[in-house]
């Protein structure tokens, strides 16, 4: 038989049920029982999530990997360890890794390397082009079929119209999305962060707000000219959300994604010149942190992701113009988004947990299985403390790099047990866990 674990006494949050109350989950191996046992059950295991919520395993859909390639930044295994850390049972890589996820044999390999790992569970991407040089088109059936769950150059733009066209029309067969990095690159040559007062006042060069709107607008049509599924990675200006949420209003199969530093940070945080606020998009102004959380709140954001992207500190801690654009986010995201989200009131937990669960199961086709705690959905389960303080240290992290802004950072909430497969793959207080004998 199946073993079986109760998690007892939690506050249990499934928004895709609606459900938000203290109560029992019973977990059946692999699966989900439900609130109540099997009949004369009598669990193997109980963990006491008394004071925590109790959610579907969070799902992150936007993580760089970095392997094969750049083992030095993170691997597929530690990059897993480390989302297990934050709260996520379920990832998807992106494929800007060297040489790029462009082949079966490719997808295969992250497959097999996240298999060994025993982490989270990872999921890959696939690029859009060959050798995500935006010239031809990868083979996007036979990489679906390897297991790719999403078509992206993320880390470049799709920047040819014609090839994007193409992308979309033939995506639909699978009912795939494809993820665009949205920025005109001739705009932003030699950018270091958001173009406007604050980086004429430091004398460093900048990217215009525009060259994302321009690229999201474009798609936008496209997506509405095909029919197919456009999703707008790491929104970060006013007016592109303005965009996605008159393309929404007009019934184009868009969807959009914001990152905790995009709703958190602005442009005033380079003055610091610290290469860990530098990431691409930018940090913008306030004026568009504002917009980005007011699309998160009615819902023009679909989901929250972190666009984790981890560089080793012999690269990051470089000259401003020589360090690369990226940082951190699989440990940090929860209590960056309880700050600025829920402690202002602006969002409540169920609101917040659904851009984190089912709607990000929506968007890999997934949700029949994951998103949300169901009878027979796969046993991923999240535990959260939402007051838990603490504070943001590197010298914890499971990651193999260290680039955050919010190192030293003092913050309330914490992921603070993971189960992947019905197995509890990370626990931060043991005690809370009685294995029955």
């Amino acid at each position: 038989m199946a073993r079986l674990t109760v998690i007892r006494g939690g506050r249990l949050i499934d928004p895709d049920q609606g459900l938000d109350l203290i109560a029992d989950l019973w977990l059946e191996g692999s699966r989900v029982v439900g609130l109540e046992p099997p009949p004369g059950a009598v669990p193997d295991k109980i963990i006491d999530a008394t004071g925590l919520l109790v959610t579907p395993g969070l799902i992150d859909i936007h993580v760089h990997l970095r392997e094969p390639g750049n083992e030095e930044d993170e691997t597929i295994a530690t990059g897993a360890d480390a989302a297990l850390a934050g709260g996520w049972t379920t990832i998807v890589s992106m494929p800007n890794t060297r040489p790029p996820i462009d082949t079966p044999a490719a997808v295969e390999f992250v497959i097999l390397q996240a298999k060994r790992a025993g982490k989270a569970q990872v999921l890959p991407s696939a690029c859009v082009s060959k050798n995500r040089a935006g010239e031809e088109l990868a083979e996007l059936g036979k990489l679906y079929e390897a297991g790719a769950v999403a078509f992206t150059d993320d880390g470049a733009p799709v920047s040819h119209a014609g090839l994007m066209r193409r992308a979309l029309e033939y995506s639909k067969m699978f009912d795939v999305p494809i993820y665009q990095h949205c920025q005109v690159m001739e705009l932003t040559v030699g950018g270091l962060m958001n173009e406007g007062d604050v980086s004429l006042r430091l004398g460093l060069p900048g990217m215009p707000p525009v060259a994302e709107e321009i690229m999201v607008a474009r798609d936008i049509m496209l997506a509405e000219l095909t029919g197919g599924h456009v999703h707008i990675q790491h929104l970060s200006t006013a007016r592109s959300v303005e965009l996605v949420r008159e393309g929404k209003k007009r019934g184009i199969r868009v969807t959009a994604e914001a990152c905790p530093h995009h709703i958190s940070l602005t442009d005033e945080n380079l003055a610091t010149f610290d290469s860990n606020f530098k990431m691409n998009p930018p940090l913008r102004t306030a004026r568009d942190v504002e917009a980005v959380i007011q699309g998160l709140i009615d819902g023009t954001i679909d989901l929250i992701a972190t666009d984790h992207a981890p560089h080793a500190p012999e690269k990051k801690n470089r000259e401003l113009d020589q360090a690369p654009f990226g940082i951190l986010g699989l440990e940090t995201m929860m209590p960056i988004v309880r700050s600025s989200l829920i402690e202002p009131g602006l969002l409540t937990w169920p609101e917040v947990i659904a851009k984190l669960t089912i709607e990000p199961a929506k968007l890999i086709r997934r949700q029949q299985y994951k998103g949300h705690l169901r009878p027979g959905a796969d046993a991923d389960v999240t535990l959260i403390d939402p007051d838990r303080a603490w504070t943001i240290d590197t010298a914890g992290f499971r990651s193999k790099s260290i680039n955050t802004p919010y190192q030293g950072w003092n913050v309330k909430g914490r992921a603070v047990g993971t189960i992947v497969s019905g197995e509890l793959r990370y626990m931060l207080d043991p005690h809370r866990e009685t294995v029955m004998v």
